[in-house]
């Protein structure tokens, strides 16, 4: 963020386009783990496939949350949000999509969070580590059945 834009807000067309790419991807991701799991029921196979799909169906729907958050706060709401946020006079905005943040500068140089939940990040991240972790334990489960 320059000097000469203090109230820079999140790209619009970028917040939109992850949004929309959010969404689609949650509705996907959602379907294709319902049917592996169907599909590894019926066939008495393990659940890793699926278990890592719904976890990153999971952690893509949950920063599609936080997407949510901003794109539903217009210039008056994100005003009203900073000044219940700080106890003081707000001199900017400082917004992030990773993390993902919409922070109230106040004049002493502070930054709080006014729009996104302060659980969004966290949970994401955790998320994102236990999708990571699954996906690599599915490829490690695959190999291992490949070479034996």
């Amino acid at each position: 963020m320059s000097g000469d834009q203090p109230y820079a807000e999140h790209e619009g067309a970028v917040l939109l386009l992850l949004l929309l790419a959010g969404l689609v991807a949650v509705v996907w991701l959602t379907v294709r783990a319902v049917t592996g799991l169907v599909r590894a029921r019926r066939r008495g196979t393990t659940l890793l496939g699926p278990a890592a799909v719904l976890a990153w169906d999971a952690a893509v729907g949950m920063y599609t949350w936080g997407l949510l958050h901003l794109f539903f706060f217009d210039d008056h709401a994100q005003a009203e949000a900073c000044a219940k946020a700080v106890d003081g006079r707000v001199t900017g905005y400082e917004p992030t999509f990773v993390p993902l943040h919409f922070g109230c500068r106040t004049g002493d140089g502070r930054v709080t969070e006014a729009v996104v939940p302060s659980y969004l990040n966290p949970a994401t991240l955790l998320l994102g580590i236990c999708a990571l972790v699954l996906t690599w334990l599915v490829i490690a489960h695959h190999k291992k059945g490949t070479h034996t």
